[in-house]
Formats: C-alpha cells, structure tokens, sequence
C-alpha cells in the first residue's frame, strides 16, 4: 500500500498553507496553553491537510503536540469512507496515536443532522479519554461560507463557522486552523502530495442542503468573483466580535 505522507520542507503552495494556518492558529489564539490536541480524522483531504500541517507545525514555532486522530467508522458514516488501515499507516509513521469509533447510522434513517450529532459525540468522548479536551475539525473557508448562508437562509441566523468554541455542556473546545484557507487550495495540496483520490461516499450527502448551498455559492460568484471569500470573512469577523462581547 502507497502511504503518502506529506511534511516540509514545502514549497510553493505548501509554504503558504503553513503560512495561512499558523496565521489562524496565532490570530485567535487555538493552542494558548494547549499541548494535547485531538483530530477529526474522516480520511478525506481537509482532514488530512489539517493532520500533516499540526504535525508539521509541532515544534516549530509551537509546542510539541501531542496528536491523537480519531476516526467514526460504520457502514454509513459521512465522510470519505476510506480504508481504517490506510489512515492508521498514516498515524504509525507520523508517531500519532489513531483511534476508531464506530457510528450507528443505518441507510433508512440516516440524514445530516442526526449523523453529525452522533459523529461529535464519540469525537469529543473518544479525545477526553486520552485527555484531550481541544479537538481540531478540518473546516476550512467555503465551509464557513456555505454554513452561513444555510444558516442565514434557513434560520434567520448571520452564523458561520467560528474559529475557535468552547462547547460548554462536553467540556471541550473546538479549533478549525483551516479556516482562512480555501478548499480549491487544499484539493490542490491533497494533488500534488498524493492523497487526492478519496471521494465523498454519504449516500444522502449530494442532496443536502450543503450541497445546494454550494451551487448557490456558484451562482453568486458568476457576477460576484469575491462572494465566497467575502461572506466567510464577514462570519468570522461578526462571530469573532460577538463571542468577544460579554
């Protein structure tokens, strides 16, 4: 099995999603204090953008990081549904720990709301016992777009994705270091590294709402080039101002 592991020295592209990374990571302050950081490990290529860039970072400018990565199998699961031993090859040659939890999704019930709810769950229990209570997701910049426009649209919520939460009633804290980046930038890393190949397999997942956001997002860029970086910059910056509110 070819296990493609991707670690600096970068160049070109690489260098500047380091770049971008720390600068979200410095800009609302992930790691302050932290040492012990869990990863939402799905297999596709956000989450292991975010996988090699922290153990990238680790060290370096950061403390050292202890990882652990965990990944929600099951026979449905969002997600790139991507072989357990190819993501633990992975973790074994970067000397972080991997572990798997298994999600009860069924095809009859299975639907995006019910699913993620359930997939947080064993991620916040399954980093709380190995003591990580500062789980890293891999959403990056058109997730935070397409979240708030859901949310906008559909609740009459100006909410995006915000950088940095703690989830009071878990007792953990959420980080999304990719959130400056945007996805056709981590496609592209995911390329030219060599983990480009794995594709969504939700069966319910390209007729969410997600989705037609997304072509939404597309429409609005044919007149409006910016829309897509524009609104996720707005979200950040009313989430960040409002979370600063007491």
């Amino acid at each position: 099995m070819n296990i493609p592991i991707a670690q600096p020295p970068w160049t070109g592209l690489g260098k500047r999603l380091e770049s971008t990374f720390r600068k979200a990571l410095f800009d609302f302050k992930m790691l302050d204090g932290i040492n012990k950081v869990a990863i939402a490990l799905s297999g596709g290529k956000d989450s292991l953008t975010l996988l090699f860039l922290l153990h990238a970072i680790s060290g370096r400018g950061f403390p050292n990081l202890e990882l652990h990565a965990i990944h929600v199998g099951g026979e449905f699961s969002c997600g790139a549904g991507v072989n357990e031993d190819y993501l633990r090859s992975i973790c074994s040659q970067l000397n972080i720990n991997f572990i798997t939890c298994q999600s009860t999704q069924k095809l009859e019930t299975l639907e995006c709301y019910s699913c993620s709810r359930e997939r947080r769950r064993l991620i916040f229990e399954a980093a709380k016992s190995v003591g990580a209570h500062t789980i890293a997701f891999g959403h990056h910049r058109d997730d935070s777009a397409q979240t708030l426009l859901m949310n906008l649209l559909h609740k009459a919520e100006f909410a995006g994705n915000l950088p940095k939460i703690h989830m009071q009633d878990y007792g953990v804290t959420i980080i999304r270091p990719l959130i400056y980046v945007g996805e056709q930038d981590i496609r592209t890393f995911a390329q030219q590294q060599g983990f480009a190949r794995i594709m969504c397999r939700c069966p319910v997942g390209q007729n969410s709402m997600r989705k037609q956001v997304e072509d939404l997002l597309k429409e609005l860029e044919a007149t409006f080039p910016n829309a897509r970086e524009n609104i996720a910059k707005a979200g950040i910056l009313y989430g960040s101002q409002k979370a600063a509110t007491p």
